[in-house]
């Protein structure tokens, strides 16, 4: 990658992180609002190392380094900036499993959101679907069938890989409803915590959501590397916006619906890219780009739908 590429790839993952945060960030700013002073500024500046180093680090390390088992340690770190061409060789032979079931999770998570999320109305059709809640279990069953009967004879490990995103969807989907009651719980009970508690259970809810960013990252590139600089700037960024300015953010009714846009066009290239696809680099943070400046664009102009 020339650094035009590195910059550009760097700068969707940052804006990715952002929008994909919007909504825990704004529930992190209202258990925050029942805390002192000292502690906001811990979980500003120790919370944060936490958050980055340790979630956003370290998940997506493993998560190349279980999908490609040849490779150590190191290697699964610093796979795409090696010279070693059976590094090459096997982040490349494993890279569409790995595709694969992120496209399937973030895809399933767009569904999710259209079919049966609460939500502001961004563009006609989202009223009509989410009329139909209950037919998002038999559109991602008949997806899933789909994927793994094209994908079976390609390639059994591409068909197992879409099993697992599917699986991966529903096992997190239980831990954030798990995490969103247990906030709100937060909140109801907020005498009885201290503020030390409050603090730990924030950073337990922050692992779970961040997740989506995560495999989300994996469509813009699978360096290691790059994914931990745009992603820990992007939580930089949700970490100030929750402290200082949640309630400006509140005010763009739309930016969730960018977010899970684009989820939807990120999982897609990266089952097309799991498939056998061309997929220019650029296309990912473009796309981020021009999807999230569409909504944040409507969020100031607003509209009935």
């Amino acid at each position: 990658m020339n650094w035009g590429s590195i910059i550009l790839t760097i700068s969707g993952l940052c804006l990715f992180e952002i929008i994909s945060s919007i909504d825990n960030a704004i529930i992190n700013a209202e258990v925050l609002s029942t805390m002192g002073q000292k502690a906001r500024r811990w979980f500003l500046i120790w919370g944060i190392l936490f958050a980055v180093f340790v979630v956003r680090g370290l998940l997506p390390w493993l998560i190349v380094w279980l999908a490609t088992p040849g490779l150590g340690p190191i290697e699964a770190l610093t796979a795409a900036f090696s010279s070693d061409s059976s590094v090459l060789k096997a982040v490349e032979s494993s890279s569409p499993i790995l595709l694969m079931g992120g496209g399937v999770f973030l895809v399933f998570l767009f569904l999710h959101w259209l079919f049966l999320e609460e939500k502001n109305f961004g563009l006609p059709g989202e009223k009509f679907f989410s009329k139909l809640g209950l037919w998002f279990y038999a559109l991602v069953s008949i997806i899933l069938c789909i994927l793994v009967w094209g994908s079976i004879d390609k390639n059994p490990m591409l068909a197992f890989g879409a099993v697992v995103g599917f699986s991966a969807f529903f096992i997190t989907h239980g831990f954030k409803q798990n995490a969103e009651q247990g906030e709100q719980k937060l909140l109801q009970s907020n005498r009885n915590l201290s503020d030390l508690s409050k603090i730990l259970y924030l950073e337990i809810i922050d692992s779970t959501f961040s997740i989506d960013g995560v495999l989300g990252a994996f469509a813009f590139t699978l360096s290691v590397p790059l994914i931990l600089i745009g992603n820990s700037l992007g939580a930089l960024v949700v970490r100030q916006l929750t402290i200082g300015n949640i309630d400006k953010i509140k005010k763009y009714l739309y930016l969730k619906n960018g977010a899970m846009y684009s989820v939807l066009v990120l999982g897609s290239i990266m089952i097309v890219d799991s498939l056998g696809g061309h997929i220019p680099e650029y296309l990912s943070p473009l796309s981020t780009f021009l999807i999230v400046g569409y909504f944040f664009w409507k969020s100031k102009t607003p509209s009935n739908i």
